[in-house]
């Protein structure tokens, strides 16, 4: 379906309540979901939680609740933030859900069965509880996950397995010719780099022990899902596969996996590996973020880096926390975020730059013009090169589009002084307001998927010829 747009997000851990990290993937995947929205396209914009996992019943347990009490109470908190921030998702996925996401993932597993790539045997291996998964001896430092700072358990045990090993050349072809686009080409090279080396069978399954909290395999309730058959199998059981096939033809392939560089592998390798063995379409393309740092190192409760969004969405506001993640934070490389940074871009870009601007503009055309200024509807955006950014997935560009416009505004009223030609010739400087707020207008429109609220407050100031009854954002001392 040439007029579809389906962009996903990787599934959270509803272990702890979300973190800044989270707060940009789902950000930014908006953004781009809202721009294909005004473009006319039918969007599905699926995010969700990853709960059938050991940290899952781990929490639960120290906080004396069921695996799914306690996902629930922690949904609920996912659930909050993204309605705070103004996410627009179309479905929220939860991998505890029967009737949603087991058909589809059950489906998918008896789909690798019939390809003849799932196997059982023993195995026994370091085991990350961070990453869930096993750890060669090479991926250690000095004896621990560099991502947890963890000593891997020494697990033994007979699980299923998948013939990943088997894909090793498709999954080459298909990257190396883009027909599976991962973005940005750095990333593409870390992942061929990964396939330069054998690749080994996975571990797609594990056994029960105790109360049981997961996917039970096909014929062998003495085994659960893995995270790989399980979680990742998310993005197809949302929209429809195992349950709803003419909802998942609409949809599938996905136009975006929108993921964090810790979780390449696993996206560029495994899922399509699965896909093509269930003779299924890879998704289109794989579009891979950075990391955000505080102080240029990763947050970490230890380091008391750690920046909760909240505690910056009470003080300067959603708006403004959607402007910081699109615009100060690189969309390909890690980012940096800290307090006095956030301040200092709300009051240079926001208070005195876009707010300013709205005020000025707005002051003038309500003490001299008689009427609105009527707008045409038409998408009008900043640069002609503004809409090819999304295309891209360049999200900072396109939002520096809009504040070299706003530059520019600001630049041409200097220079027009509307204020004073509007003394000296009344009609010339009603001409030239109407301009301007006609360019305001343009901005609006330029901000609309990334500012919706403050885009919709600028037009109705438009509409009703007022200035601002108080700056749209006050300045912080």
């Amino acid at each position: 379906m040439a007029n579809k747009f389906y962009i996903t997000t990787p599934i959270f851990y509803p272990n702890a309540n979300l973190h800044m990290g989270h707060a940009y993937t789902i950000t930014i995947c908006d953004i781009v979901a809202r721009f294909n929205r005004l473009q006319g396209k039918d969007v599905h914009f699926l995010t969700g939680s990853d709960e059938n996992t050991i940290k899952v019943v781990k929490a639960a347990t120290e906080a004396g609740k069921t695996p799914l009490q306690f996902t629930d109470m922690v949904v609920d908190n996912f659930k909050r933030l993204f309605k705070d921030l103004d996410i627009s998702y179309d479905q929220f996925i939860r991998t505890s859900d029967k009737e949603i996401h087991w058909p589809g993932a059950i489906m998918l597993w008896n789909k690798l069965v019939e390809s003849g790539d799932i196997y059982k045997k023993k195995y026994k291996g370091l085991y990350c509880p961070g990453c869930e998964e096993f750890k060669k001896e090479k991926e250690l430092v000095n004896g621990k996950c560099p991502l947890h700072n963890l000593i891997p358990e020494e697990i033994e045990e007979e699980n299923y397995f998948f013939k990943l090993s088997k894909y090793q050349d498709f999954l080459k072809e298909k990257i190396n010719s883009d027909e599976l686009s991962i973005e940005p080409a750095t990333r593409k090279k870390e992942v061929l780099s990964f396939l330069s080396e054998p690749l080994e069978d996975v571990s797609f399954s594990r056994a029960v022990k105790g109360e049981s909290w997961g996917i039970p395999i096909p014929n062998d309730p003495s085994q659960v899902m893995y995270v790989w058959c399980d979680a990742l199998s998310n993005y197809i059981s949302a929209i429809g596969y195992g349950r709803d096939e003419e909802t998942f033809k609409k949809f599938w392939p996905a136009d975006y996996h929108v993921i964090g560089k810790d979780i390449l592998r696993f996206h560029a390798v495994f899922w399509p590996a699965m896909l093509h063995s269930a003779g299924l379409e890879l998704p289109k393309k794989i579009f891979v973020h950075g990391m955000i740092t505080s102080g240029g190192r990763k947050m970490s409760k230890t380091l008391g880096n750690v920046i909760d969004p909240y505690e910056l969405m009470n003080e300067y506001g959603a708006e403004s926390m959607r402007y910081f993640l699109a615009r100060e934070i690189s969309t390909t490389e890690d980012g940096d975020m800290t307090k006095e940074s956030f301040k200092d871009a709300y009051n240079a870009n926001l208070a005195n730059g876009l707010g300013n601007l709205v005020s000025r503009i707005m002051k003038m055309a309500e003490t001299n013009l008689d009427a609105p200024v009527l707008i045409e509807e038409a998408k009008i955006y900043p640069k002609i090169s503004y809409s090819s950014r999304f295309d891209m997935f360049d999200i900072q560009k396109a939002i520096d589009d809009v504040w070299e416009y706003i530059k520019s505004i600001d630049s041409d009223i200097q220079i027009g002084k509307p204020f004073k030609l509007v003394k000296e010739d009344k009609q010339k400087g009603k001409e030239m307001i109407e301009q301007f707020v006609k360019e305001l207008y343009i901005v609006a429109q330029g901000l609309e998927p990334f500012m919706p609220k403050t885009s919709l407050e600028i037009k109705r100031l438009i509409k009703e010829n007022k200035s601002p009854e108080q700056p749209l954002f006050l300045r912080k001392i």
